[in-house]
């Protein structure tokens, strides 16, 4: 029997303190131990499904404000870092004991389609590949290194395949109407999508030394994923969707969720633990992928969502940063007049973590809050006629929901005003309203900044929102950066910009009020952008200063800087 050999990975994920977790497939089953130059090290078994073997590594004992050097050995052979494989040695480095006078640096972005896709269409040079060379050539530059990258959703596409993953797909469909010829729908299906997009040579280098953590969007499961019960309804009635819901859940917690969880948070999870005593862990993610699916429905009720519900939302601090990554799929309500983006027990969780000491805050959202607003004007009316009591009204409504994607966060208004009002209070130092679960107790100084990033529209841009509070003295901005990989449709472009315009902006917001829409409780206005390149972002707080950077790739593969943003008000 061959050896195990390492498949995927090492993904460097969580750095916490003195310890740090690293993710890796294998080929078989295996012991995996990642230890580190200066003797901090960590140790752990595979766990099993689908004929897959993964490991989740805790590492112990690393020293403060270090950059060290690490190795991964598979059932003791080193398997990273490759011999001769012309990389810069893969670091974990930590903060400072106490990190909170130091500086702090997000990179996000999200949509990237694999490489491999150019070869079906030409896409312009990968952002995320082009940052990876760029660190490649500067090991050294320690005040340069992030020390977080923040995927912003659609880290891959089952549903826009490339090539080879439609050649294997076309050799094992037997009976092409049991599943989509070119979309994936099993888990090992799903596992070809990983496998393509994260050995990308320069991606797999930027893993295995940037801490990373993601968040889904629409196309690790499918376009438009629930955009509506109506939507819902009608997918069921698909024979393959039960596969593909639950090896889109089950695979995405794997790949990608269980990494965002800290140390603690990995041994307090349930599923976790029943995925580790468990020698084949198939029928566990096969189930739980069901279940999670079927508790969305759930959602509008408060008491049984706490008893059961999974939570994909989760938040961390840096230094004197918090970041709070929010679900904008899996447990949306979708009941008429009751839209929300989060359940009431997950908007509680959201109101505990938003309010606490900090200079800024930084929520994650793979769908932008603050769009274009002649976009958003339309969002708005399509949801209120979309509610309608009248059916033929509802029922076209519900139509164009799906045909023009009119699902953001203006599409769900009362989330969209939440959001705002929440906002409003954090920058004027007010920890809430009577009866609501904080966390903060008695009123604190506001923070410097708060932004929220997000992907998912294939263009980048900055807007700060405006509130009719002069008491609001923190700016509140929208950081949007997409695609990382992927080109929106030129056709696209011009109703983008023209969305930014006082005089298309003023007409949707008369449509949208012929429809009862009321107005916006706050204003935003656009400061950046747009832009339609592939692109990522740099967002760096620095004491009470924040400053956001994105960057476009040119021809050749190299980023350039497309615009600069200070957030906060000069010294």
């Amino acid at each position: 029997m061959p050896a195990p050999r390492l498949l995927i990975g090492p993904l460097l994920r969580r750095v916490v303190g003195t310890r740090a977790t690293v993710w890796v497939e294998t080929s078989a089953p295996a012991t995996v131990r990642v230890r580190t130059a200066d003797g901090a090290e960590g140790t752990a078994a595979t766990f099993s499904a689908y004929d897959h073997h993964y490991a989740l590594v805790v590492v112990e004992g690393l020293a403060p404000d270090s950059a060290t050097a690490y190795e991964v050995l598979i059932d003791d052979e080193v398997a990273w870092p490759e011999p001769d494989g012309g990389f810069p040695p893969s670091l974990i480095r930590t903060r400072a004991a106490d990190d909170r006078d130091q500086p702090v640096r997000l990179v996000f972005g999200s949509c990237r389609e694999t490489t491999q896709h150019s070869t079906a269409r030409r896409l312009p040079p990968d952002a995320l590949d082009a940052y990876a060379r760029r660190l490649m050539a500067e090991p050294d530059q320690a005040a340069g290194q992030p020390d977080l990258l923040v995927l912003l959703g659609d880290q891959v596409y089952a549903d826009v395949t490339s090539p080879t993953v439609r050649r294997l797909l076309k050799r094992r469909r037997r009976r092409p109407k049991d599943a989509p010829g070119d979309q994936v729908v099993s888990f090992d299906e799903y596992t070809k999508l990983y496998l393509e997009s994260w050995r990308d040579p320069e991606i797999r280098w930027l893993f295995s030394t940037v801490p990373s953590v993601m968040i889904f969007d629409d196309h690790e499961i499918i376009d438009d994923w629930n955009t509506s019960a109506a939507w819902r309804d009608a997918m069921r009635d698909q024979p393959w969707w039960a596969e593909r819901i639950s090896s889109g859940l089950a695979s995405y917690w794997v790949y990608q969720h269980l990494g965002n969880l800290s140390p603690d948070e990995i041994a307090a999870d349930p599923v976790f633990a029943r995925v580790s005593a468990a020698g084949d862990a198939t029928g566990v993610l096969r189930d739980f992928g069901q279940r999670v699916d079927t508790e969305a429905d759930l959602a509008h009720d408060t008491e049984r969502w706490r008893a059961v519900q999974y939570q994909w939302s989760y938040a961390l601090d840096l230094g004197r940063t918090r970041l709070v990554m929010l679900d904008n799929r899996c447990s949306r309500v979708l009941e008429p007049d009751q839209r929300a983006m989060l359940p009431p027990g997950e908007w509680s969780w959201f109101l505990d973590r938003a309010h606490g000491v900090y200079d800024h805050l930084v929520v994650g959202a793979s769908l932008p809050w603050l769009l274009p607003p002649g976009i958003h004007h339309v969002e708005a009316w399509n949801e209120k006629l979309a509610d309608s009591r009248q059916r033929r009204v509802a029922r076209l409504s519900e139509k164009l929901r799906r045909a023009l994607d009119l699902e953001h966060w203006a599409a769900f208004r009362r989330s969209f005003d939440a959001l705002g009002a929440l906002f409003a209070r954090i920058g004027t130092g007010t920890p809430g309203e009577p009866g609501e679960r904080v966390g903060a107790g008695p009123a604190y100084a506001p923070p410097a900044s708060i932004s929220v990033l997000s992907g998912d529209v294939h263009h980048s841009y900055v807007a700060r929102a405006r509130f009719d509070d002069p008491d609001v003295v923190t700016p509140v901005h929208q950081l949007t950066c997409s695609p990382i990989h992927n080109q929106v449709p030129a056709g696209m472009r011009p109703l983008m910009k023209l969305g930014w315009s006082s005089g298309p902006a003023g007409a949707t917001r008369a449509l949208a009020r012929t429809a009862g829409v009321r107005r916006p409780p706050l204003r935003w206005k656009r400061l950046a952008g747009p832009y339609f390149g592939n692109a990522v972002a740099t967002l760096v707080h620095a004491g009470r200063t924040a400053e956001v950077t994105i960057e476009g790739t040119t021809s050749a593969g190299q980023l350039r800087e497309v615009m600069r943003q200070r957030l906060t008000p000069a010294d």
